[in-house]
């Protein structure tokens, strides 16, 4: 059978795959099985020299693992960090580029080292060369399956060589017959006619041994059908039963993760809602209990006049910062470009990320809020691989605005909980003053980061 054939990448597809690794549309979890143990073999070779920070941290026992056990015993959980760590992909990438070259080669001729190649670079011929590898794997399946029906098509040739032989034999038993028949007649032809009666008996024996030869023949060849159809209803029946296991288990993993994410999502926001109520209470406490006494104030009893409802205004100066920042659980989220060009415009886009990040740890440290860094993931070349601690660092991905992120982790927090959005663009704070957040300009945040 002849094997399907897949187009190599060009020469320069390889670069764009490495600055873009993990992002094609390959299911890890559809991996054929030679692919999955050329990936956990690769993982594990460049494990056992790579830093440990570029290690994952459920990857770092399996590093202390003898290289030739590494793979074999611990190939799942490396398969696992390779589809789930972009940073362990990526150090996995260059430990490769720097020891074993030709292990990326996408155009290499052996389809299981160029499909490994192809995932994980992030190529775009990834998923086609998945396909080959799993439609030669399926291809080696069937021809295994074909052995077995040609081994049993063999031993029903010989069956049917054993009965041709019996054939031969009983035709050369009624030659024979035949031939002793003649002898006697020749030699009895003399006698009485009744012996000329023996020799037609003997001549019917001959052909009822003739026709039952005829008939097993009959009988195998109808067999030889049978046992050539049944065959194959049972490999459609296999494939049939395969797709439906395989699609059942991939329905299964995506309600069990939707599951699992939706759980967590509620956890937190109910752990965000207690600590925000219990501040709350805490808070009302401490007011209630520096008057003393109990029941109406006076100056609640007077008429003619409203208390405010509380609606949410635009917050003018750092004094008023930091007053929401002293809120209990307060989440600040802060639209980075839109802080950092109002604030040194001259920097790179870089210098600029990392001087505002470095800000914002040292304000979630002096005043315990929950930090959340949001940029325009369109255009980043290189993403750090980690914030410094207590800030949060948001890329949106390709396609989806700051903007939009910052509207969904306005909408994602419980009602209740104090959120400060820092940007300047009027749309933004306009739609996250109406979910609740207090709207603040990146000049009150900047001036306030002057003091720290």
């Amino acid at each position: 059978m002849p094997e399907p054939e897949f187009d190599h990448p060009a020469d320069g597809a390889g670069e764009s795959a490495d600055d873009s690794a993990g992002e094609s549309s390959v299911d890890w979890s559809a991996l054929p099985e030679p692919l999955r143990v050329r990936l956990a073999e690769l993982g594990a070779d460049a494990l056992g020299e790579m830093a440990k920070v570029d290690v994952p941290q459920h990857l770092r026992p399996v590093a202390k693992f003898a290289p030739t056990k590494r793979a074999r015993l611990g190939g799942s959980q490396v398969v696992a960090g390779l589809r789930d760590s972009a940073n362990f992909r990526t150090a996995v990438v260059e430990w490769l580029r720097k020891n074993r070259p030709s292990t990326l080669e996408v155009t290499s001729p052996d389809p299981v080292t160029a499909a490994a190649a192809a995932v994980l670079t992030g190529d775009d011929v990834a998923p086609h060369y998945v396909e080959l590898v799993s439609r030669r794997v399926g291809d080696a399946t069937l021809r295994a399956e074909r052995d077995a029906a040609v081994v049993r098509a063999e031993r029903t040739e010989s069956e049917l060589e054993r009965l041709r032989s019996e054939r031969t034999q009983l035709d050369g038993a009624a030659e024979r017959v035949r031939a002793d028949a003649e002898i006697e007649l020749e030699r009895l032809r003399k006698r009485l006619r009744e012996q000329g009666v023996k020799l037609r008996e003997a001549k019917d024996a001959a052909e009822a041994a003739a026709g039952e030869v005829e008939k097993i023949q009959l009988r195998t060849a109808d067999e030889v059908k049978r046992l050539v159809a049944e065959r194959d209803r049972e490999r459609e029946r296999a494939e049939t039963e395969r797709g439906k296991a395989q699609r059942a288990i991939a329905d299964a993993e995506v309600a069990r993760q939707s599951a699992r994410e939706a759980r967590q999502a509620d956890e937190v926001r109910l752990a965000l809602l207690v600590d925000t109520l219990d501040g709350a209470v805490t808070g009302l406490r401490r007011e209630l209990a520096l008057g003393g006494g109990t029941g109406p104030r006076p100056a609640d009893l007077v008429r003619g006049a409203s208390a405010s409802q509380g609606t949410v205004g635009r917050v003018e100066d750092p004094a008023a910062l930091d007053r929401l920042l002293a809120l209990p659980a307060v989440h600040l989220v802060v639209d980075g470009y839109n802080v950092t060009k109002t604030g040194y415009p001259e920097l790179s886009l870089s210098d600029q990320r990392d001087r505002l990040v470095h800000q914002l740890a040292v304000l979630a440290a002096r005043t315990g809020a929950e930090v959340t860094l949001v940029f325009d993931g369109a255009g980043v070349v290189a993403v750090p691989a980690a914030a410094p601690r207590g800030v949060r660092v948001l890329f949106s991905d390709p396609g989806v605005l700051a903007d939009d992120v910052i509207r969904a982790l306005v909408t994602a927090e419980p009602e209740g909980r104090p959120v400060v959005v820092v940007t300047s663009d009027r749309a933004v704070a306009d739609s996250v003053r109406r979910r609740g957040a207090h709207p603040v300009p990146s000049a009150v945040l900047l001036a306030r980061l002057g003091r720290v």
